[in-house]
């Protein structure tokens, strides 16, 4: 809720992340961070935005030229060719050639190489005689001090390493090269007399040659072998660019990844936005956040927030376990110092000569863990800089966070090489980049594009205008308006005065609910005129009492403000318990007559929808490459609990398909499988696949001759994962549907789908641009910034909103039907205006789409795990040092075997899946509920 985001604050940031409240690796490549920060506080922008007057072409008054190489991007594919086509990884088969041809830029930067090897060594950090074992930070800052001991120094602008295990040098490094290094933080000026002491050991284990990746760039591709021979050298090149970054004091700001490309080594630029808790005193955060939730603890807000302390005359870092619910001066413990109780105020003021300002105030700060509670005041705490806030924001953070994020495209170009470029260290020249022999150019790629034509977009009473991928709902109906015959109406009350009804008889309320039905009916729904009954509660178990009535209630609409609880409650009691369809409105819209009208033509579409029915189609020659055999289209995404999650907590499958020859109506199935685990194992996807294609049977009477999966949210380095784990999964599938039939194997592709990467493209003529200065929707990259060996490429099918657009990266990785690159270009294009609950084309193709949503709601199904954190840090310090608060000097577990971590999460795991029951109610599983 958005009192609970009091002390978070919006920053451009490399740890860009976006939906399932989690970074799952869905990156292209090692990134590194940079630079350029500016906070969103209390809904408040601090730093500003673009000038109004900003351009809308970056450089539009300098001559856009191809670059060269690309030139030689068309022989590229006989080479390929000639490595003999493979249905594992296909190489590209060649390059689109539909749409109209334009020009763009993009945020990718030549960078040359003038050395011919590079030297790999593996790292060993180990303690001496008592000293404690490091953690990752105590490496990273150990391996820091070992740079600037006498034995590193020589070699300081000629080494790069990743702060654990790995060290890249630019020649060869003497052996052994070991030393002993005496720890102390980087605020310190030197170590302890106490401070732990760490041998670092450097060893070689291999030369990293540039000559196989110039073949590979230039399409010499036969007798490589990419994962050993270019894989750890664009690994080692990212290290030296972070190097290089971290050198320059580039904390946030700018990502940047290595990637070879035809012809060319790239280094891919941007700039990123993220959230971070305001660095500051800790009880400052607490004051703040209870003054907006009326005096609520922020567990949830703080679980594993970083803070530090200096009472005991040393900083130390520790995360927060939990907020205690009780003060310092009514915390009591038995001290074995002082021999008896005493409060936590008092222990501290004996102890540390600290006199509590706020003992009675504000709670405690347990920094142990469940089995041994370590309490400290929280006014003795600071938050960490630079400490990034993994949950959800409320609205009005996410709307500052947008309006910062909503520059131009033309300035964001401008910020990527005027500030990110010197603040990442590459332009100019350095001494470590010259040492490498690095060297980046200053300018963007400039590269061809295409623009792809829309499709024909039909109702039952016409076909509009489409224009900018969208186009328009007035004066047409819904191609097949589906049957709402009984309907019902819960009203929530929510304590919101300015936002809520007097009474089920309100004129307002029924006014609302007339123009609902009306907007339904009007747009080609059979519903019902008015519904069967309407009840109002803040108590969900009127809903339980309302299903013991023999009523066949076909949806339950609530009309409450969107940011209260309830909404998991009855999403979950309405998929899970009682089998119908649901409906939430938003009571600020219900309420507002100007966008009443929009709003709930947007209702309807995703009614329609849930209930059956077509809202539009695409006309037949958009569809004829999908009709020309029996086809279904797949969409397969995992989503997992965020770091604020009890640990344990299940990751969350999601499949659909296609059960129609229309492509419109897309039924799901779900289940669990162990926590941040994307790809899908132990036969779970098998069954999944099976009841999707029983269901196409069950629909069109035959089994599909052709299918094509759209792959969601897996990284590059989890493609071979994928089809070692899930491709036999799906061949599994396919010989257990018939026992009649055991042979049936249908064409089957695969396609990946990404939008976690950081390519962005900007037009160079004011003719291929939107109004807003971004690309137009439909816009296409298969040459200049793609893979030399992967059948890859970016599209645009929507249009850009705020800021710089970004497109989806699409993979062919898997491919029995000898798809062209017109194929699955246009093909993927066209589907995306095919998505049910808009109008207009989507950013993703909606099949992932669908997965991605589906599982998305199915989060409702085991709410109170993705919220809770019971998870125990034990390992949480970021320093050697003793992080000593009160000691309560019991333990949790006491009287019991303490469980393992494993337990523990084996234990929550269980508690899940019984939350969880059987899953989907059996009603509602030929629906898209989702929506």
């Amino acid at each position: 809720m958005s009192q609970q985001r009091a002390n978070v604050r919006g920053a451009y940031d490399a740890g860009g992340r976006g939906r399932r409240g989690n970074n799952t690796g869905r990156g292209r490549g090692r990134g590194q961070r940079g630079g350029f920060s500016s906070s969103v506080r209390g809904g408040r922008v601090v730093g500003g935005g673009a000038p109004s007057d900003a351009p809308l072409i970056y450089k539009a008054d300098q001559p856009a030229r191809v670059d060269a190489r690309v030139d030689s991007a068309d022989e590229l594919i006989p080479r390929l060719r000639a490595l003999g086509l493979t249905k594992e990884h296909p190489p590209r088969p060649g390059y689109g050639t539909i749409g109209r041809a334009i020009v763009v830029r993009a945020n990718y930067f030549a960078m040359d190489l003038t050395r011919d090897t590079y030297y790999d060594y593996v790292v060993d950090i180990s303690p001496v005689s008592h000293s404690r074992k490091p953690t990752a930070h105590v490496k990273s800052r150990v391996l820091t001090l070992f740079e600037r001991s006498p034995k590193a120094l020589p070699y300081i602008h000629k080494i790069a390493h990743d702060g654990a295990q790995r060290l890249v040098a630019a020649e060869r490094l003497p052996q052994p090269l070991q030393g002993v290094v005496k720890y102390f933080d980087d605020e310190d000026s030197k170590p302890r007399q106490d401070a732990d002491s760490y041998t670092v050991s450097v060893q070689f284990i291999g030369e990293l040659p540039t000559a196989p990746l110039k073949r590979f760039q230039d399409g010499d591709v036969k007798n490589i072998d990419k994962a050993k021979e270019i894989d750890p050298l664009i690994s080692a090149l990212n290290l030296i660019m972070q190097r290089q970054a971290a050198q320059h004091g580039a904390l946030m700001g700018f990502y940047s990844s290595v990637r070879p490309v035809h012809k060319q080594l790239m280094v891919n630029v941007n700039v990123c936005m993220a959230a971070f808790y305001e660095p500051g005193k800790l009880s400052d955060a607490l004051h703040a956040f209870r003054s907006r939730s009326r005096g609520a603890i922020p567990q949830d807000f703080l679980a594993k927030v970083k803070v530090s302390t200096n009472y005991r005359g040393y900083k130390c870092v520790r995360a927060i376990f939990r907020i205690s619910d009780v003060s310092a001066k009514k915390q009591k413990f038995s001290s074995k110092e002082y021999g008896r109780k005493v409060t936590v105020e008092e222990y501290f003021s004996k102890t540390y000569g600290i006199k509590l300002k706020e003992a009675d105030t504000l709670p405690l700060i347990d920094i142990g863990n469940s089995g041994k509670p370590v309490y400290v005041p929280a006014e003795l705490c600071t938050i960490e800089r630079g400490e990034p806030f993994f949950g959800r924001l409320g609205r009005n953070e996410t709307t500052s966070m947008l309006r910062y994020a909503s520059r131009k495209p033309a300035m964001n170009a401008q910020l990527i090489v005027e500030r990110g470029l010197p603040r990442l260290g590459y332009t100019p020249t350095t001494p470590v980049l010259d040492a490498f022999g690095v060297h980046v150019s200053g300018e963007m790629s400039v590269i061809p594009a295409r623009e792809l034509p829309p499709p024909k977009v039909t109702y039952a009473t016409g076909s509009p205008r489409v224009e900018g991928g969208s186009w328009n709902l007035r004066d047409v109906k819904f191609h097949r308006g589906s049957k709402a015959p009984n309907w019902m109406v819960l009203v929530v009350r929510d304590g919101v005065k300015d936002l809520s009804f007097d009474g089920t008889n309100d004129p307002r309320l029924l006014t609302f609910l007339n123009a609902f039905a009306n907007k339904c009916r009007n747009s080609g729904m059979d519903l019902a005129l008015k519904p069967s009954s309407i009840l109002e509660t803040d108590d969900l178990s009127i809903i339980e009492d309302q299903r013991r009535r023999p009523a066949a209630v076909a949806r339950i609409s609530r009309a409450i403000e969107r940011t209260t609880s309830f909404t998991p409650g009855i999403k979950r009691l309405c998929a899970v318990d009682f089998g119908v369809h649901s409906q939430c409105l938003w009571l600020k819209k219900a309420l507002d007559e100007r966008g009443r009208e929009q709003y709930l033509a947007n209702v309807a579409l995703k009614l329609n929808t849930k209930l059956g029915g077509i809202n539009h189609l695409l006309g037949k020659e958009a569809m004829s490459w999908l009709r020309e055999k029996p086809t279904m289209l797949v969409g397969i995404d995992v989503t997992h609990p965020s770091p604020k999650s009890a640990s344990g907590t299940p990751s969350i499958v999601g499949v659909v398909a296609s059960i129609d020859n229309d492509f419109v109506q897309f039924p799901a199935s779900l289940r669990l499988q162990k926590s941040k685990r994307e790809v899908i194992r132990e036969n779970v996807l098998r069954d999944m696949i099976v009841e999707r294609l029983q269901a196409y049977r069950q629909r069109l009477k035959v089994l599909p001759e052709r299918m094509i999966v759209f792959r969601d949210g897996v990284s590059e380095s989890q493609y071979t994962e994928v089809l070692e784990q899930e491709l036999s999964q799906i061949f599994q599938a396919f010989a257990r549907v018939d026992p009649k039939n055991p042979k049936y194997h249908p064409v089957l592709s695969i396609v990946v789908c990404g939008k976690r990467h950081h390519a962005r493209f900007f037009p160079t003529d004011s003719k291929y641009a939107d109004r807003n200065g971004n690309t137009r929707p439909g816009t296409v990259v298969d040459k200049g910034i793609t893979s030399v060996l992967d059948f890859d490429f970016y599209l645009q099918a929507h249009a850009g909103l705020q800021g710089s657009v970004k497109s989806t990266h699409y993979v062919v990785l898997y491919d029995e039907s000898s798809l062209t690159a017109n194929d699955v270009q246009q093909g993927v294009h066209t589907a995306s205006y095919l998505y049910a609950r808009a109008t207009k084309a989507v950013s993703l193709v909606p099949p992932a789409y669908y997965a991605d949503i589906v599982c998305e709601r199915a989060r409702y199904w085991i709410h109170e795990f993705l919220l809770a954190n019971t998870q125990d840090d034990d390992d949480a310090s970021s320093g050697t040092s003793t992080c000593k608060g009160v000691d309560s000097g019991t333990s949790a577990s006491a009287g019991r075997r303490k469980l393992t971590r494993e337990e523990a999460e084996n234990h929550v795991f269980a508690a899940a899946e019984r939350a969880w029951g059987n899953g989907l109610h059996v009603n509602l599983r030929d629906s898209m509920f989702y929506l």
